[in-house]
């Protein structure tokens, strides 16, 4: 029924869903200010983040929210053109360094721990318009911007992330173009923007390491995504077999180089150059780590951050075309049961959080776990009253008891997303996860606690669930 003494309880946000002020105080776009801005409905009615929830102006709202949940932990990320307004050191915005100050400060006096992410999809426009995460520049221009962010704030802040997601990110935007910047390169750009993005992170954790874990004793990690999947069919060896490949495809892909060996999974190197010979590629489109890379990518997390929403099943599906892609790739269908009820993408099986923590376990030595984000939505207009989404918190706080409890997962630190209604990307505001309600109809843009505020704030008092097994 209980957590563990000490367990941390936390909310997450991300600075372009909810600061706004997108051209305030010598911010530089972003590359979600200029998909945003070039129309064609490929946001939810052509919304955008220019205002989102106002945090940025609206910080000591958002405090409140924050003290009335009695939160431990607050995640919040960086936003990068706001405190380097073309990618580089080369001009800082004293502006945007005073915002985060102030966020960090405030959140320390009020006895909550910051955890804060570098990068979250956000990349400054100028990066962009130089290659981007498909260009190997990359990789020195995000560990200078790290080692800026230590730097500045590390003095206070003992837990980052460095990139958000990167498995979702290099997938969704480089290889599907569905997120900003939102030019597709089936088949390769994902994985090259995979490639560059671990060595980016390593590459920071290593100067932390070296240059400021001494003085700071912080810890470092970049938090993963991932849906727990599970065969169509459990008996076919097949959709047992393209389960395995999901896994390894999304999940090992990062975890393994990075907590194991500095490499990416067997089975999805011989798979892509196997698939890459057949549509007559003079080598595999999946980049390789040298030797020494290698060396440098392998330990370089402190702690394992993770963000689960749904679960899928997987079944076996050839690519009878050759057809050049990375779900093509891993030759798989997936789909969620049609008894499970659901919002948009996410289905509601609070289960899967616990096979997910299981495997973690079991494949990367037991680490210590974070959960940086878990979350049930709401469709616009949505209700103040949402006992369904409490339920789905209920279930999976009974689920991460069971996880702890029986199968000895090494959990620290619960995140909900979110604690505010935000722009949720290609979805805007038609998606609600806040903790929090916020009317984007108002100039004001007013706070209200859900239900789920409220019993999240009885968990986080009790440190558990009342009359739980």
């Amino acid at each position: 029924m209980a957590f563990p003494a000490g367990f941390g309880w936390g909310a997450a946000t991300a600075a372009y869903q909810v600061e706004g002020g997108w051209d305030a105080d010598g911010r530089g776009p972003c590359v979600w200010d200029t998909f945003t801005h070039q129309g064609g409905e490929r946001v939810f009615k052509n919304q955008t983040g220019d205002v989102a929830c106002g945090s940025y102006t609206l910080w000591e709202e958002d405090l409140k929210c924050i003290k009335q949940l009695g939160l431990t932990h607050y995640r919040f990320s960086l936003s990068w053109s706001r405190l380097l307004p073309d990618g580089t050191t080369g001009f800082i915005n004293q502006k945007g360094i005073d915002y985060y100050n102030k966020v960090i400060n405030d959140l320390l006096a009020h006895g909550v721990t910051p955890l804060v992410t570098i990068y979250h999809f956000d990349l400054p426009q100028a990066l962009e318009d130089q290659g981007g995460w498909l260009s190997e520049a990359i990789i020195d221009i995000f560990d200078r911007y790290a080692q800026f962010c230590f730097r500045t704030f590390g003095d206070r802040v003992k837990q980052w992330i460095t990139i958000n997601e990167p498995n979702t990110y290099a997938l969704i935007a480089y290889e599907m173009g569905i997120f900003a910047p939102g030019v597709p390169h089936p088949g390769t750009g994902g994985y090259q923007a995979a490639h560059n993005m671990i060595k980016a992170h390593a590459r920071s954790w290593h100067s932390y390491n070296s240059l400021f874990r001494r003085e700071q004793k912080g810890m470092v990690s970049l938090s993963l995504f991932f849906g727990w999947s599970e065969p169509a069919d459990p008996n076919s060896v097949p959709d047992r077999e393209a389960t395995m490949r999901v896994i390894s495809f999304t999940l090992d892909f990062f975890a393994k180089p990075i907590f194991i060996d500095g490499d990416y999974p067997e089975l999805v190197k011989s798979r892509v150059a196997s698939m890459s010979k057949k549509q007559g590629y003079p080598s595999s489109r999946l980049p390789e780590f040298t030797e020494e890379e290698k060396k440098m990518i392998k330990g370089t997390a402190d702690f394992f951050a993770v963000q689960y929403y749904t679960t899928r099943f997987v079944k076996y599906q050839e690519n009878k075309k050759g057809e050049l892609g990375f779900i093509q790739d891993m030759e798989i269908d997936y789909f969620p049961d049609p008894s499970w009820k659901g919002v948009g993408w996410i289905y509601f099986v609070p289960w899967g959080i616990r096979k997910l923590l299981k495997y973690i376990k079991d494949t990367y030595n037991n680490p210590v776990i974070y959960i940086t984000e878990n979350g049930f939505p709401q469709r616009d207009p949505p209700s103040l009253d949402d006992t369904q989404r409490w339920e789905y918190f209920r279930q999976t706080f009974q689920e991460l008891l069971r996880a702890i409890h029986v199968d000895g997962v090494n959990l620290q630190l619960y995140c909900a997303w979110s604690l505010l209604d935000n722009f949720e990307w290609n979805d805007g505001y038609n998606t609600r996860f806040g903790l929090f309600h916020v009317d984007f109809e108002d100039p004001a843009r007013p706070r209200a606690p859900y239900t789920s505020a409220k019993e999240y704030a009885k968990v986080i008092k009790n440190n558990g669930l009342e009359g739980s097994s």
